[in-house]
């Protein structure tokens, strides 16, 4: 971890900013001198602002305006791996407040004791974590939205009256939001920064408390859990219909030899 130890913002209030951009941000070639952290990467922008930038696609863009944000997110462009049409934001307000504990008012600003480089990536830390499951819990409501009329269905009729391709094309459908959901963010992973700074644990703490991260990620966990059996269920009606028609085809065959011997049988006879 390389670090500074003086804050790098200007004033005793600003604004935090994450932006999930895309399901991967590449950051090698980015390390300078002057970076503030290595895991995540984090450094100095313009006079006043600092950068966290994560490898699983999220920026975080500290005591910068609307059009400093933008201009920094172009230059990232080229960095991107699968950018997302519609990127997803979560903001914060920072205030320093040297003369208490850090903490965190209900409904109002995260209150500081110094905005020290250490303190700013855990905040970018917290906002990025949040802002990636504020995503999956969209991804994965839409899933549920789309298995709902199958359970329906299955309910009411104890079948489902949906084509081969339409229960394979949600079985893929839910497996892929699966997957993303399930990738390389590890939302309840201890931030490296603590590993250094372990006086630190408490603020980090209030931060998980006030975006929910834990509870957050277990009901994401048990969504997910019932998009894999949703998924299961599907299949095994996809093979049970397959099943049917197989025994459908045997007993038709089967028919028709009995058909046949019969017809044989009764020329034979009449001849």
């Amino acid at each position: 971890m390389s670090q500074v130890s003086r804050s790098p913002l200007g004033g005793p209030r600003t604004t935090a900013r994450a932006f999930f951009v895309a399901e991967r941000l590449n950051t090698s070639g980015l390390e300078r001198s002057d970076v503030l952290a290595t895991t995540p990467l984090a450094f100095r922008v313009n006079d006043n602002g600092v950068a966290i930038l994560f490898r699983y696609g999220v920026v975080v863009l500290i005591g910068l305006n609307a059009l400093e944000e933008e201009e920094f997110l172009r230059g990232l462009q080229s960095r991107l791996v699968a950018p997302f049409a519609r990127r997803e934001e979560e903001s914060a307000t920072i205030e320093l407040a040297s003369e208490k504990d850090d903490q965190i008012p209900p409904g109002g600003p995260i209150c500081l004791q110094s905005l020290s480089p250490e303190r700013l990536i855990l905040v970018g830390e917290a906002l990025a974590k949040s802002v990636v499951l504020a995503r999956h819990e969209r991804e994965v409501a839409a899933v549920f939205d789309t298995t709902e009329p199958f359970a329906r269905e299955l309910a009411k009729s104890g079948q489902i009256h949906r084509s081969r391709s339409a229960i394979l094309k949600h079985i893929g459908n839910a497996l892929s939001v699966r997957h993303r959901v399930s990738g390389p963010v590890e939302v309840s992973e201890k931030p490296d920064i603590l590993w250094d700074k372990p006086q630190l644990e408490r603020l980090y703490a209030r931060l998980e408390d006030e975006y929910e991260l834990k509870e957050r990620t277990e009901s994401l966990n048990r969504k997910l859990a019932v998009i894999a059996e949703t998924a299961q269920v599907l299949t095994d009606i996809i093979d049970t219909r397959r099943s049917l028609r197989l025994e459908m085809i045997i007993v038709l065959l089967i028919l028709f030899e009995v058909l046949i011997t019969i017809y044989q049988l009764a020329t034979g006879r009449h001849v």
